[in-house]
């Protein structure tokens, strides 16, 4: 079976794309520069990728040119989006893209006549980022990030993935475009490409004492990369698959989190405890929808 993934270099895509192969699956992947063999080496050296693997060059912001990738696919796995950072136009440069970039995606999906599934790629960020939750009721799939309070806070990811996720469901609903969307806490684990993501450089940053972006969550979820790119799969495959699924292992207090990495790395510049911050972030799970297309997979099996 032939399916596509956006972005296939990214931190996400290449374990998504290392998952795929070994699945038995043939994969056309997405890149900015198809020649950039640095930038690429790690996808070439995965397992089948030799026999089973096209990488095509395709933006974002071109439209039509997810179209050639994307034709003859039964599945499309949509990861890619804007690299996060200092922006000094936050709309122009991750709003906009985010948005029309996953249009254009689906634009291309609407033409392909093959097509069975649009698996995008979301975050936790689209749904703890509010002032009105309970502390004694977890977050689900039902909920959403206030658009609002992002923009209060100038939190541009977090709105980014609200305000693609939510075109993406009015397109795929407007164009009968069967599509499931996977929201990942924050991913940690190996990385495969040689450059890091901006989430290894938060931990990166933890690890060498700077404690900025750490405080303001209180508490976050974590969930391991190879998790994240199965959970992928799994929604794709399974028939009854629907919605959004929330992608989560655990949740760890920041201050214990602090704890463990001084005391596992003693020589690092680690803070033992890291500064108290009122923080709008929420990060408690409800993971039972997910967890019951696992156990439906186990009970197959078995």
């Amino acid at each position: 079976m032939k399916v596509c993934v956006t972005g296939a270099s990214g931190f996400l895509a290449s374990w998504l794309v290392k998952r795929l192969l070994l699945s038995g699956y043939h994969v056309t992947g997405t890149v900015r520069d198809p020649g950039n063999d640095k930038k690429l080496a790690h996808l070439w050296k995965l397992e089948g990728a030799r026999e089973r693997l096209t990488l095509v060059r395709a933006d974002l912001m071109e439209e039509a040119s997810f179209d050639k990738a994307i034709m003859g696919c039964h599945g499309v796995f949509h990861t890619a989006s804007p690299v996060m950072g200092s922006a000094a136009d936050p709309k122009a440069e991750i709003l906009v893209p985010a948005v029309e970039g996953t249009l254009n995606v689906l634009r291309s999906c609407k033409k392909n006549p093959s097509l069975r599934r649009v698996v995008l790629t979301s975050s936790s960020s689209a749904v703890r980022v509010r002032d009105d939750f309970d502390p004694k009721i977890p977050l689900d799939e039902s909920s959403w990030s206030s658009v609002e309070l992002c923009e209060s806070l100038q939190i541009w990811y977090a709105l980014s993935k609200v305000l693609a996720e939510k075109a993406a469901w009015e397109f795929c609903k407007e164009n009968g475009i069967d599509l499931v969307t996977v929201l990942p806490s924050f991913v940690i684990g190996p990385s495969l490409p040689p450059d890091l993501c901006s989430t290894a450089y938060d931990v990166l940053g933890l690890l060498k004492g700077e404690t900025e972006k750490f405080k303001w969550n209180g508490r976050m979820g974590y969930v391991h990369i190879d998790d994240v790119a199965l959970c992928h799969i799994l929604v794709y495959e399974h028939e009854n698959a629907h919605g959004r699924y929330l992608c989560n292992s655990a949740v760890v207090d920041n201050n214990v989190l602090a704890s463990l990495l001084s005391a596992r790395y003693p020589s690092l510049p680690i803070p033992k405890r890291l500064a108290f911050f009122v923080s709008e972030f929420y990060d408690v799970y409800y993971m039972e929808k997910v967890s019951t297309l696992y156990m439906y997979e186990i009970f197959l099996i078995l």
